[in-house]
């Protein structure tokens, strides 16, 4: 299984939604980048990218059943449409697991417990950074309160100095 497969499946199942698919394509590409840099081993990594691609997934149910795509209905939609998806391009049930558990927690803040988890919420946040245009100081606080990783926090420094930088 290619991560090139998970992606077209993901653009199929929100086709129409440009917003969604152009946002999971900005995640997957940091939490790529992040991954490589801090040095997760291929498999790590696949299951990192994977998630990335997916950690959305959920929204559109979350938004019919629930009435909103808040963070905690998209960890609770998520992990199933991604199971099928992943099933359907056959990977094994550890990834699939793995996979659904970084979705499934990925808007949890506390409690990370791995370092790919850890990557997907920075590579998240730095795409909702400019999406949802965040203030100077909630993105300190984000930076503060979730960034761990150094090249997370390279990242971060470096798209948004202009958040960073004091009044001359």
């Amino acid at each position: 299984m290619k991560i090139c497969d998970i992606i077209d499946s993901a653009v199929s199942y929100d086709r129409g939604d440009p917003k969604r698919i152009n946002h999971f394509m900005k995640v997957y590409a940091y939490a790529h980048l992040i991954g490589e840099r801090e040095g997760l081993d291929d498999r790590e990594q696949d299951i990192l990218e994977a998630a990335a691609v997916l950690h959305d997934i959920g929204i559109h149910n979350a938004e019919m059943l629930h009435g909103s795509s808040d963070g905690k209905y998209q960890e609770l939609e998520g992990p199933a449409i991604a199971a099928d998806i992943l099933s359907a391009l056959g990977a094994d049930e550890e990834y699939i697991h793995k996979v659904c558990n970084m979705i499934g927690r990925h808007h949890t803040y506390h409690g990370i417990d791995s370092k790919a988890l850890q990557i997907l919420i920075e590579a998240d946040f730095l795409v909702n950074i400019y999406e949802d245009d965040m203030q100077e100081s909630a993105v300190a606080s984000v930076k503060n309160r979730i960034f761990r990783t150094a090249e997370g926090i390279r990242l971060l420094e470096q798209i948004y100095e202009e958040k960073y930088k004091s009044p001359q």
